[in-house]
């Protein structure tokens, strides 16, 4: 084991932070509010939801620095070491006043009651910085994971788009200290492992993959947090105790994406956002799917590799990526080792992990000619909602037959699970109507989904034949119909 720090250091908004004394169940929000009296930034659903609690956090990345929207409610605060976190206090307009995202809230009447609008301002904030006329869809995306139930949302969206013609990205003040922040953030990088405690609470960052392994060797039964989009929940709903907990989320390696002439490896850590790009670059079709994962603010926290280690049979990731075929890179102390992803499954909260071991990366193999995809996500609410059912398709056709067919679904069963009896029913038969039709009737005897508050057992059973229905609405017939235009 190499040095050992014992203290959190971060920036907030201008100033330096230490803390000797950090409990890996406090989070960023408590310490804001309480600790700080920073009151703008405001306490709502304390589970990601709402984005009243919205607050930027900045980090160097291979890059340079990168600022994320993100919620303070369920970030903790010891995954902070390294980072500069911006709070609506700190936002200003080139002459001290208000900021131009700011400013057209104002002008565009897009706060009433005012609880949302701290954080509403806080995500167009981090819109702004990226983009400097951005589009309705790219205004909607930053929304997705702030509720106003006041105002509604087109004032809101007003003041989106006026903002960027109040002022330019490069003339913000903050943007103006940018070099100073990666300086300041380079210096607290000493590449230390760090361990901290609070009242027998203890959080503990390795300071690499290697020592990561190290740390789980010692401590196998220790909480992983990486982006903590379901661990938070545990903390701030169901008074779960985490110690000790190890964070993982400032692990650079863990993060890289590398795309390959066969193969896209995505790391355990990459965030959504992180991954989106090169998703959609590699996969298409998995795109709007991916963008309806929670809200931008969860989707710039949540890891690919948590969704996939936490083992919920409602995970979005995990039926796409069995049905691309997708193996999955698990390490420890002792070595590496790879399993389909499928396989990683065993039952409902158990998955093929063994003591001290971790997700490293989710590889993906590269799409076949003459291979037809989908994902779907079925919700009460399009945007920002659990999954009733989720499903993933991909289907090989060599001279009009199925020659390959890999379809899984999440929600219907303890497990995410492959559909074995539906993709009997396609396999090795014409690329036509009828054999879709089969399938939706065959995969009923793949699964006996539960009811519960998101859905009951028939309406899954009904969905999940529906979705062999759309599939060959969307990629069948069209292509059909291609065919025979030529």
């Amino acid at each position: 084991m190499g040095k050992v720090r014992h203290e959190i250091r971060f920036l907030l908004n201008g100033e330096a932070v230490c803390l000797p004394e950090v409990g890996a169940q406090e989070t960023l929000l408590d310490y804001l509010r309480i600790a700080r009296r920073l009151t703008g930034t405001k306490e709502g659903c304390a589970e990601g939801d709402c984005g009243a609690c919205t607050v930027l956090v900045g980090r160097l990345t291979q890059d340079g620095l990168r600022y994320e929207a993100v919620n303070a409610c369920i970030r903790f605060l010891a995954s902070l070491d390294g980072c500069h976190v911006v709070t609506i206090e700190h936002l200003r307009g080139a002459g001290g006043g208000l900021h131009p995202v700011q400013q057209a809230m104002v002008d565009a009447h897009g706060s009433q009651c005012g609880f949302c609008t701290p954080g509403i301002v806080m995500s167009l904030y981090a819109l702004w910085m990226e983009v400097a006329a951005p589009s309705d869809a790219e205004i909607e995306t930053a929304l997705q994971g702030n509720l106003c139930r006041c105002t509604g949302y087109e004032p809101i969206f007003k003041a989106a788009r006026a903002a960027a013609e109040l002022g330019k990205p490069e003339a913000d003040p903050l943007a103006l200290e940018r070099a100073d922040v990666t300086t300041r953030l380079e210096a607290l990088a000493d590449g230390a492992r760090v361990d901290v405690a609070k009242a027998g609470d203890r959080a503990i960052l390795p300071a690499s993959v290697a020592d990561l392994a190290d740390v789980l060797a010692e401590h196998p039964e220790a909480t992983i947090v990486a982006g903590a989009t379901d661990v938070g929940l545990w903390v701030t709903k169901m008074m779960k105790p985490i110690t000790p907990a190890v964070f993982i989320g400032h692990l650079t390696e863990l993060r890289q994406i590398v795309a390959t002439g066969s193969s896209l490896r995505i790391g355990a850590g990459a965030s959504y956002s992180e991954a989106e790009v090169a998703l959609a670059r590699a996969f298409p079709h998995l795109l709007p799917y991916w963008r309806r994962i929670a809200g931008w603010q969860v989707r710039n926290m949540g890891t690919v590799g948590g969704n996939i280690a936490n083992g919920s049979p409602i995970g979005d990731t995990p039926p796409v990526f069995i049905a691309l075929g997708a193996t999955l890179h698990l390490r420890s102390a002792e070595g590496v080792r790879a399993l389909p992803l499928e396989e990683f499954f065993i039952d409902y909260g158990k998955q093929d992990l063994r003591a001290g071991e971790f997700v490293e990366a989710v590889e993906l193999p590269l799409a076949q000619a003459g291979m037809y995809h989908a994902a779907y996500k079925v919700s009460k609410r399009r945007d920002e909602d659990i999954t009733a059912v989720a499903a993933g398709f991909a289907v090989r056709v060599e001279s009009g037959m199925i020659a390959e067919a890999r379809i899984a679904f999440g929600g219907m069963a303890a497990t995410p699970k492959r559909a074995a009896k539906a993709e009997a029913a396609l396999l090795g038969q014409p690329f036509v109507e009828a054999s879709f039709e089969a399938a939706a009737e065959a995969v009923a005897e793949d699964f006996a989904p539960l009811s519960d508050w998101r859905a009951t057992a028939e309406y899954r059973s009904l969905v999940a034949g529906n979705l062999f229905r759309r599939f060959w609405a969307e990629q069948g017939a069209g292509q059909v119909a291609k065919l025979e235009a030529v």
